[in-house]
């Protein structure tokens, strides 16, 4: 994963943490060093963020131990300085199951707000509200105020907020699931608009930047329940190109150059013996013939480790595995032989013409524009 590193690994589950997260934790504490001119007092700025952020971690594995409960696999968890990002496999395809995973989450930080909450009372360590600062007064009941805050944010009925997913699952009892989606997604971008509207009139550029959050995230929502249905029950053979160039492990990166040039295929399988045994992507020939030169051969250089699918396969899962897997071509194989290929452009290009032929308007697929 890029700008990130792996942390460990809990519940069979990879956790990451970005860069930006790690340069935002040490600038807090090198700001202090240099205001306070104690290594003391940097620690301490740097340690309420990251307990904060231990919480979202938490959160996180709510909503994925949820989701395993349902049968649903977590690829991994990512800590931004916005906050964590849980991604499952797949959404719970009922409502009942969609509103556990997505209340998991908020309910997390219930339990730790309310576990420190009685500590606190029992200890006798609670102080004024109004001498807590966010870098001093007693850490944990800023901890604690810092957990309702994340509940009361994350249940907000607005995608892609817990509270979003909490309405659509509401709605899904009684309406059907892409319906749900849009009044759902329509009221997030309401509240996208009162919080603009908030932040111009307060000068708050924090709840602009919410807003413009809430606003793409319900576009994104909405737009993909619409591809998810469109695609459901077709099969990738419908849709999966078949018309493609392979390449050799010994053939030269140079090879691969000229079949880029002549053509509009950015990705090719190597094929070895009739048996794909890795991916040539654009990036690894760029790459190669940067450090390696044109006359390297392409096993050097080429992905061994990818994803691959059967002709058989749906194409709504696939094309959730595709944008999964963070990769631009996933070879298609049947009874071990390639027999296509799948990119999320000719996804889209048949979403397209499947529009065209039903009349209906084409849900966007990012990355893909139509001409």
């Amino acid at each position: 994963m890029k700008w990130a590193w792996k942390i460990g690994r809990w519940a069979g589950i990879d956790v990451y943490i970005h860069v930006t997260f790690v340069i935002l934790l040490a600038a807090l504490a090198f700001v202090n060093w240099l205001s306070s001119g104690s290594i003391v007092a940097a620690f301490y700025a740097a340690l309420f963020p990251a307990l904060i952020f231990a919480c979202v971690l938490l959160h996180e594995f709510g909503h994925a131990l949820a989701a395993k409960r349902f049968g649903i696999p977590t690829r991994d968890i990512t800590l931004y300085p916005i906050g964590g990002v849980a991604r499952l496999e797949r959404m719970p395809e009922k409502p009942g199951q969609e509103l556990v995973v997505a209340i998991a989450g908020p309910m997390v930080n219930v339990i730790i707000a309310v576990g420190l909450y009685f500590y606190l009372a029992s200890t006798s360590g609670f102080q004024p509200v109004e001498t807590l600062t966010l870098g001093s007064g007693n850490l944990l009941q800023r901890l604690m105020i810092a957990n309702i805050m994340l509940v009361g944010f994350n249940l907000l009925p607005a995608f892609p907020m817990d509270g979003g997913r909490v309405l659509r699952a509401l709605l899904a009892t009684v309406l059907d699931y892409v319906r749900a989606t849009q009044v759902a997604a329509t009221i997030g971008q309401a509240m996208a608009v009162l919080f603009a509207f908030a932040g111009i009139s307060w000068g708050n550029p924090f709840l602009l930047f919410i807003a413009f959050f809430v606003w793409i995230g319900a576009s994104q929502e909405s737009s993909m329940v619409q591809i998810k249905t469109a695609l459901a029950g077709i099969p990738v053979w419908r849709a999966m190109i078949t018309d493609f160039r392979c390449l050799s492990p010994t053939d030269p990166l140079s090879r691969a150059a000229e079949l880029i040039i002549a053509g509009t295929q950015q990705d090719f399988p190597v094929v070895e013996h009739g048996r794909i045994v890795g991916i040539l992507t654009r990036a690894r020939l760029i790459e190669g013939l940067t450090n390696l030169g044109p006359d390297a051969p392409v096993a050097e250089v080429m992905e061994k480790d990818f994803l691959a699918l059967e002709p058989t396969e749906m194409l709504e899962v696939a094309f959730a595995r595709l944008q999964g897997c963070e990769c631009h071509t996933v070879p298609v194989i049947a009874d071990g032989r390639l027999v296509g290929i799948l990119t999320p452009d000719n996804v889209g290009e048949f979403l397209m013409i499947q529009s065209a032929l039903s009349h209906k308007p084409m849900p966007t697929i990012a990355g893909f524009t139509s001409q």
